[in-house]
């Protein structure tokens, strides 16, 4: 099982871990609900390591972005990212990615983690003579600095706050280090990129400034809050953005795989449709859970307690899509329990 760069500082700190994506990963330190409140209430730092990570770069490398992916990367300046998937010839979602665009011909791409090696594949089968693939993960490691707290805690180590969906380049203890004003909780800061042999003490340097060690059980919770979709569960191949209510990760003004098949979906009728609900007391419907409204029935895709809302919440797909007004319900050991449906986001953050 592959390690992150920090495992041993994880292990000092008394992490649990997990297998994620087939890596041994800290689910928490002190606890998930403690973590949650310090990333809402001020600023955590995570290891997110297992994530993708791969430089393009060279003429042809915007084209070739532009190809294999629905979200057209021409439409931002250099210095930005952007969110965008890899789609099939079904417009299914093989994996939905972070682009980071430095300059008009070099990009790093950020896949999932469980994804990596199969979309930095199609890349390198799919570029011209131009083009240069370099995979980072190997010599790198990825933090995410989330909170309210967290653009002070960034700029009061780095010298510099990320605006959201921009980035920068700087040194920390004479390395190389590379910030996005991204991450995966709803809150403000950044996802930083260091080498493997620095980022121990760029981990260190936030936990100085004190920002809270956070696992990857809250890192859930949090992007549950806000509605946001997990490949493999929320997303997979067999279903596209429109069906994910994601259409708007989708640019019609350039030709790209799986086009075609969305096409004929927008012009007709999506057969599935994403709902997000919350539960009227502290139960939670796990993945997998019986979903239904009226004659439209399905699973939970995603469901969790919400620390914030003090409830349970979750996405399921109904198909048919059921009406916008009408009652759903889930199946909790064997009970139907009417839940309220509610549009992510389950929260609202500034």
């Amino acid at each position: 099982m592959a390690q992150s760069p920090l495992y041993n500082e994880h292990v000092r700190l008394g992490a649990r871990f997990v297998d994620f994506a087939g890596w041994e990963m800290p689910v928490q330190y002190e606890g998930v609900l403690v973590e949650h409140e310090a990333v809402r209430a001020a600023a955590g730092v995570f290891d997110v390591s297992h994530l993708g990570r791969f430089r393009l770069e060279g003429p042809g490398s915007t084209e070739l972005l532009r190809t294999l992916l629905c979200n057209d990367v021409t439409v931002i300046e250099p210095g930005r990212a952007q969110y965008t998937m890899a789609l099939n010839e079904s417009g299914g979602v093989e994996d939905d990615i972070i682009v980071w665009r430095w300059e008009d011909e070099r990009y790093w791409v950020v896949p999932n983690g469980a994804n990596d090696d199969k979309v930095r594949a199609s890349f390198v089968a799919a570029a011209t003579g131009g083009v240069t693939i370099e995979n980072l993960r190997e010599t790198t490691g990825l933090i995410a600095v989330q909170g309210p707290d967290a653009p002070v805690a960034i700029e009061a180590v780095l010298g510099r706050r990320p605006g959201r969906f921009r980035l920068f380049e700087c040194e920390y203890a004479g390395y190389p280090v590379w910030v996005a004003g991204t991450g995966y909780t709803g809150e403000r800061g950044g996802e930083i990129a260091a080498p493997a042999e620095a980022v121990a003490g760029l981990f260190g340097a936030f936990r100085e400034a004190g920002v809270t060690p956070a696992g990857l059980g809250c890192r859930d919770t949090l992007r549950l809050e806000m509605g946001y979709p997990l490949w493999g569960q929320d997303l997979d191949p067999a279903t596209t953005p429109l069906e994910a209510g994601l259409g708007w990760v989708v640019n019609w003004d350039h030709e790209f795989v799986g086009k075609p098949a969305l096409e004929r979906q927008r012009d007709g009728a999506v057969s599935k449709q994403l709902v997000g609900f919350a539960m009227k007391g502290r139960q939670i419907a796990r993945h997998g859970y019986p979903l239904r409204a009226g004659e439209a029935t399905g699973t939970v895709t995603s469901g969790n307690f919400s620390p914030t809302l003090k409830r349970g919440i979750g996405l399921g797909y109904l198909q048919p899509p059921p009406p916008s007004e009408g009652q759903v319900e889930v199946e909790v050991r064997g009970a139907w329990l009417p839940v309220e449906r509610h549009a992510p986001p389950f929260i609202e953050r500034t």
